[in-house]
């Protein structure tokens, strides 16, 4: 298991998602729509609200869903649309709790093959196929989770020495280049 992330910028955020899988997948969750620290800050955040040091999904998915938005949403709020990711933060909590024991490593630590992984990844509510293509990239790349054919599932993410996502953030050098490469992608997109 990696021991430094630099994900979120922050080493106190960093540190919860290295040691907290389930802190992980909020944190890959809410990567949409917000700056990348912003959303892998966000269990840090949350975590400390809730006064813990790390995150319970049992515990989340039982909060009052109207408490448990505020405390997403309180200034500054976790991600940019506060209210629908309280809610899929507790669904997704509720399916570790209930599919996966409360243990959200069990959801790759046994997975057989890059296909099983993948596959377990895309039944997460939130997760679809890139979001589960990515996880299976940093689990393989940054945690050592290298279950065979996991980069043939991780898809173009899994490639070495490739710069296209959060997977590929070690260092603020290395965020540069994944940044350069999505405003590239954008720009062929749009052309």
């Amino acid at each position: 298991m990696v021991t430094t992330l630099y994900l979120a910028g922050d080493p106190e955020a960093d540190e919860i998602l290295a040691r907290d899988p389930f802190a992980l997948l909020v944190g890959m969750l809410l990567d949409q729509q917000v700056p990348m620290e912003k959303a892998f800050s966000g269990p840090s955040v949350i975590a400390s609200r809730l006064g813990a040091t790390s995150l319970d999904p049992a515990a989340i998915a039982a909060h009052d869903p109207e408490q448990f938005a505020e405390l997403v949403s309180r200034t500054p709020a976790v991600h940019r649309f506060p209210g629908s990711m309280a809610g899929r933060i507790q669904k997704v909590a509720a399916f570790v709790a209930e599919r996966y024991d409360n243990d959200a490593a069990a959801i790759w630590s046994d997975a057989g093959t890059g296909a099983e992984l993948l596959k377990r990844l895309k039944a997460l509510p939130g997760f679809g196929e890139q979001k589960a293509k990515i996880m299976v990239a940093l689990l393989g790349k940054q945690f050592g989770v290298q279950p065979e054919g996991w980069r043939e599932a991780a898809g173009a993410y899994g490639e070495e020495g490739s710069t296209r996502s959060v997977a590929d953030v070690v260092d603020a050098e290395s965020l540069a280049r994944v940044r350069a490469t999505k405003r590239e992608l954008k720009r062929a997109a749009k052309a």
